[in-house]
């Protein structure tokens, strides 16, 4: 009898022993491995990313000016032109005699060239004293501001006011250019065809409007041609711009004169850029996926000096972000850290405990990788990325070396 109770005491024991072990197993706190990131202050860009594509601000078409045989074109792209150089050489056929009807049109072809030749030369003119006046009033400008009479802000204005004036001097009198070449190219249609000057075999040299070098060879081997036919494209790789093409939805908050960063051109370096257009057109393009887009051309200038970016061509490939709000001393979030809860934004911070606490938050600007806290935390303040459907309130966290 007493074997038996040291046996039935000892079942008992063992039981409780057991019963105490699992009860502690189950109480014991258990811990969610997360990963934690500490917020802190920084720099925070928020931009407009898409692809740009480099030109030449100026082109210019070199096109036959009869019909006939071009001449093999021994110039190569890259190759310097001067302006009046001769660039192709066109052997003329005998053309057809002209009709009532194409004489008349020729000679209104030649009038309107004719017009449009007198009014770029205007324009010239016009831009010229432009350009004149923006000098002395910046000349004015300088003088009151030796005498502490004016602002920094307005001579800076006043210096882009003569820049502005040079690039116009400067375009107008390529306007001129291109206008005289429209010119001499309707009178060569009124050429009589007499055999003393278009008689076959004659050979019509063609010039250069511009200085420059020879973007593309349209024309390489012999071959007929007919009058204003290209034959080459011309222009100065110095005067380099940049295209980007924004969703219509982007383009209405790049506005003129924003910053911009251009990125994986080639170098090792980022590029600086401006905003200097937003074209007022936009034009339908088909996506990857197939998906109809409204697109507007932004158009950007160089604000690095030119040998920062001399490699770079005509229709480079380029990587452009726009910046529509900077800050320079923000508190951070990254976004992978922030949850809906009903209309507004949260995340899970991390106590001196180990606990982890939902928080509600205020939030600014965002990208795509981390925002703008605005209130409901501070710097320092630890929260849990990638929250999954393990971390609830108040659960006891554990963080992952990241």
């Amino acid at each position: 009898m007493k074997l038996l109770r040291l046996l039935t005491n000892g079942r008992v024991l063992a039981a409780l022993a057991v019963i105490a072990g699992l009860t502690a197993i189950a109480l014991w706190p258990t811990f969610v491995p997360v990963d934690v990131v500490g917020l802190t202050r920084g720099p925070l860009l928020v931009t407009v990313d898409e692809e740009g594509m480099t030109r030449v601000r100026d082109r210019f078409v070199v096109s036959a000016p009869v019909a006939g045989r071009v001449l093999r074109i021994e110039l190569e792209p890259g190759d310097h032109v001067r302006r009046g150089h001769v660039v192709a050489r066109v052997r003329a056929e005998t053309p057809p005699l002209l009709d009532a009807r194409t004489s008349a049109e020729a000679q209104a072809a030649v009038e309107s060239s004719r017009a449009a030749l007198g009014r770029a030369r205007a324009e010239e003119q016009r831009t010229k004293a432009t350009f004149a006046q923006a000098r002395r009033e910046l000349a004015r400008v300088r003088d009151l501001d030796r005498e502490g009479l004016t602002t920094k802000q307005e001579v800076e204005a006043r210096e882009a006011e003569v820049r502005v004036a040079e690039e116009s001097v400067s375009a107008a009198t390529f306007a001129v250019s291109v206008a005289g070449s429209e010119l001499q190219r309707a009178e060569a249609r009124l050429a009589p065809s007499v055999p003393e000057t278009d008689t076959p075999g004659r050979v019509v040299a063609v010039s250069s409007p511009v200085d420059g070098l020879v973007l593309k060879r349209v024309r390489e081997s012999e071959s007929i041609v007919p009058a204003g036919d290209p034959l080459l494209e011309i222009g100065d790789p110095s005067r380099l711009e940049i295209v980007a093409d924004l969703l219509s939805t982007d383009a209405v908050r790049a506005k003129p004169g924003a910053r911009a960063i251009i990125e994986q051109w080639g170098g090792d370096t980022t590029l600086e850029a401006r905003v200097r257009r937003v074209e007022p057109s936009g034009f339908t393009k088909i996506s990857a996926l197939g998906v109809e887009e409204q697109r507007v051309n932004v158009v950007l200038d160089f604000l690095d000096p030119a040998a920062a970016w001399a490699a770079l061509g005509d229709a480079y490939r380029v990587e452009v972000r726009v910046v529509i709000w900077e800050g320079r001393d923000v508190l951070k979030v990254p976004t992978s850290a922030l949850f809906r809860e009903a209309n507004q934004w949260a995340v899970f911070l991390v106590d001196a405990d180990g606990r982890a606490h939902r928080t509600m938050i205020e939030v600014g600007h965002q990208t795509g990788q981390e925002a703008e806290v605005l209130s409901g935390l501070s710097e320092g303040a630890r929260v849990i990325l990638h929250p999954g459907d393990t971390v609830a309130d108040g659960v006891r966290v554990r963080p992952r070396s990241l």
